[in-house]
C-alpha cells in the first residue's frame, strides 16, 4: 500500500504542482550540449530532476559529476513530444509493452514515451557515461544507477 501512495503523490504533483524548477542550479552543473536537452523538458519534469539530483548529492556528496548530470537528465526523453494531463495519468496508471520506434502520436505515443524515455534521452547525450546511466533509469545495474535509481524512488 505505501507504494501505491507514493505513485499517487508523484501523479498528483505532475499534474497540479507548480513548483519553479531550479534551472540555475541545473545548468550550473550540466555540460553544453546537455542544457538544451535539460530546457527542453517539461517544468515539472525538470523540478523533479532537480530534486532527485540534490537528493543524491545530500545521499552520496562524492557523487561523480556524470551521475549528478544524469539524475538532471534521466527524464529527458519525455521531451520528444508533448505529454498532456490526461496522458500523464493513464500511462501512470497501465504501460503495455509498446515497441520504442516507429513514435506514433495520441495515447499509443504517450505508452512509447512513458516506456521507452530512457531510450530516447539517452541517444541524444553525448557523455557515455551519463549516457549508460540515463539508459539504465529503469532497470539499474551499476552502483551508480542504483544510487540514482534510489534518488528517484524517494519521491
Amino acid at each position: 500500500m505505501p507504494r501505491l501512495l507514493r505513485r499517487l503523490g508523484r501523479l498528483l504533483r505532475a499534474l497540479f504542482a507548480r513548483e519553479a524548477p531550479d534551472d540555475a542550479f541545473a545548468l550550473g552543473v550540466l555540460a553544453e550540449e546537455e542544457r538544451a536537452l535539460y530546457l527542453a523538458m517539461d517544468p515539472r519534469d525538470r523540478a523533479h530532476a532537480v530534486r532527485v539530483a540534490k537528493r543524491l548529492l545530500k545521499a552520496h556528496p562524492e557523487a561523480p559529476a556524470f551521475a549528478v548530470r544524469a539524475a538532471l537528465l534521466h527524464d529527458a526523453g519525455k521531451a520528444l513530444r508533448p505529454y498532456r494531463p490526461l496522458e500523464r495519468v493513464l500511462t501512470g496508471l497501465f504501460a503495455p509493452p509498446v515497441p520504442p520506434y516507429p513514435l506514433r502520436r495520441g495515447l499509443f505515443g504517450a505508452f512509447q514515451v512513458r516506456r521507452h524515455h530512457p531510450l530516447y534521452g539517452a541517444e541524444r547525450i553525448q557523455d557515455p557515461k551519463v549516457r549508460a546511466l540515463v539508459l539504465e533509469h529503469h532497470a539499474p545495474r551499476s552502483p551508480w544507477g542504483r544510487r540514482l535509481h534510489q534518488a528517484d524512488r524517494e519521491e
